[in-house]
C-alpha cells in the first residue's frame, strides 16, 4: 500500500505545481477563450489543466517504474507505452478542441485511434464474468474495447461543466475501484492486470487531487477537454484491466468473497453518473435530429442549476450520488448482501430527497407567494347573501 501511495502524492504534487505554472502562464499571456452561451461561469478562465494532469500523471509512473515492487506491471513494457501513447493523443486532441473547438469527427477518430493503441498491446476484454467465465472472441473483444472506452472518455466529458466536478467524482469513484483492485491483488494472488489497475488508478486520483485546488469553485483553471478525456481514458483502462482478465470463481475462495457480478457492477456503479448524463444527452439530440456530439446546456449539472440549486450543491449532490452507489456496491465484499442493499436503497432516498428539495420550495413559494403566513379563512368560499365582514372571516 505504501508504494502506491507514493505514486499518488507524487502525481498530486507534480500536478499541483504544473496546474499552478499553466494558471500563471495562461492568465498573464491570456490563453483562454471566449465564454460560450452554454458556460455556467461568467469569467474567461484557462482550460489548459489536463496538461498539468497528464505531465503529473507521466511523472508518477517513471517513478513507479524504479520501484522493483512494480515489476509485474512493468514486465510488459509495451502496454504502459501504450497507454501513456493513448494518453497523449487524447490529451494533444482536447488541447486542440479547446482552442480551436474541432468537429465532433475529428475528435471521435482521435478518440478512436487512442482506444485501438490500447488494445493492439493487450488491453482489451478477452473474458467477461457472466455466468463464470465467458471467452469473448477476438474481434468482438477489440470492438467491445474500442466501444468502452470511447464511451466512457465521452461520458466523463458530458459532465465537465461545474468547478470540481470531475475531479471530484474521479476522487470518490476512483478511490473505490482501487479498493477493490487491491484487494484482488493480495487475495487472488500476483497479477499484473490487478496491479495495473492499481496503480492507473492510485495515479489518477493524485492527478485529480492535485489539480482539485485551483478548480474548486470558483476555478481558476479548467482541465478542458484533454484533461477530461484523459481522466475518462484512464478510469476505463483500469477497468478493463479487471473486468477482462478475472475469473469470478476464484473470488469465491480465501477471504475475498464476492459476488461473480461485482467485476462488472463495479464498474459501471463508478461511472453511473457520466454514463447517465452520456446517454440522455445522445438520446435528447438524436430526436431532435442533431448530432450526439454537438453542444448544448441539457446536461444533469445544468438541470440542477435551473432547479434552483447553487454551484456547490450541485457539485456536492453529484458527490453524493456518486458516493452511494460505489461505496454500497462495494461493500458487498465486506458485509452481507443485505445490509449492502439497505445502504444502498436509504443512500438512494437521502441524495434523491436532496436533490428535488429546491423543487419543493419552489412549490411551497407558489403556494404561499412572499413566504407570509397562509390565510386559511381566504382560502373558504364566501357564502352568498353573507355580510362582506363575513366573508372575509373578519370578528369585526
Amino acid at each position: 500500500m505504501i508504494f502506491y501511495i507514493l505514486v499518488c502524492v507524487i502525481s498530486a504534487v507534480v500536478t499541483w505545481g504544473l496546474a499552478w505554472a499553466t494558471w500563471k502562464l495562461s492568465t498573464r499571456f491570456r490563453l483562454y477563450p471566449s465564454i460560450r452561451e452554454r458556460d455556467v461561469h461568467s469569467t474567461p478562465t484557462p482550460r489548459l489543466g489536463g496538461v498539468a494532469m497528464f505531465f503529473g500523471i507521466l511523472v508518477a509512473f517513471g517513478v513507479a517504474s524504479q520501484v522493483s515492487w512494480f515489476r509485474l506491471v512493468f514486465a510488459n513494457p509495451g502496454q504502459i507505452t501504450a497507454i501513456l501513447a493513448a494518453a497523449l493523443i487524447i490529451v494533444v486532441i482536447g488541447v486542440a478542441d479547446d482552442i480551436w473547438d474541432l468537429d465532433w469527427l475529428t475528435k471521435l477518430a482521435g478518440q478512436i485511434i487512442a482506444a485501438g493503441l490500447l488494445v493492439w498491446q493487450g488491453v482489451q476484454l478477452v473474458t467477461v464474468p457472466i455466468g463464470g467465465i465467458t471467452i469473448v472472441p477476438p474481434v468482438l473483444g477489440l470492438m467491445l474495447t474500442v466501444g468502452a472506452v470511447v464511451l466512457v472518455m465521452n461520458a466523463v466529458n458530458f459532465i465537465d461543466g461545474l468547478d470540481g466536478l470531475v475531479a471530484g467524482v474521479t476522487v470518490i469513484a476512483s478511490g473505490a475501484f482501487f479498493i477493490y483492485s487491491y484487494l484482488l491483488a493480495r487475495n487472488v494472488g500476483e497479477t499484473p492486470y490487478f496491479n495495473l489497475a492499481s496503480l492507473i488508478t492510485a495515479v489518477l486520483i493524485g492527478a485529480c487531487i492535485g489539480f482539485l485546488p485551483l478548480n474548486w469553485h470558483p476555478a481558476k483553471l479548467f482541465m478542458g477537454d484533454s484533461g477530461a478525456l484523459l481522466v475518462g481514458l484512464l478510469m476505463a483502462t483500469s477497468a478493463i484491466s479487471v473486468t477482462g482478465q478475472i475469473d469470478p470463481d476464484s473470488l469465491q475462495s480465501g477471504k475475498l468473497l464476492a459476488p461473480a457480478f461485482i467485476p462488472i457492477l463495479l464498474p459501471l456503479a463508478i461511472l453511473l453518473i457520466p454514463l447517465l448524463d452520456f446517454m440522455l444527452a445522445v438520446t435528447r439530440r438524436i430526436r431532435a435530429g442533431k448530432s450526439p456530439f454537438s453542444a448544448d446546456r441539457k446536461h444533469l449539472h445544468h438541470r440542477l442549476l435551473d432547479m434552483g440549486h447553487t454551484h456547490l450543491q450541485a457539485v456536492l449532490i453529484f458527490y453524493s450520488w456518486t458516493a452511494v452507489v460505489a461505496i454500497g456496491v462495494l461493500s458487498f465484499l465486506f458485509v452481507p448482501w443485505g445490509w449492502s442493499l439497505a445502504f444502498i436503497a436509504v443512500g438512494l432516498v437521502i441524495t434523491t430527497v436532496l436533490t428535488l428539495a429546491p423543487l419543493g420550495k419552489k412549490l411551497l413559494n407558489r403556494r404561499n407567494p412572499g413566504g407570509a403566513p397562509l390565510d386559511l379563512a381566504s382560502t373558504v368560499p364566501p357564502i352568498q347573501g353573507a355580510p362582506v365582514s363575513e366573508r372575509k372571516g373578519s370578528a369585526s
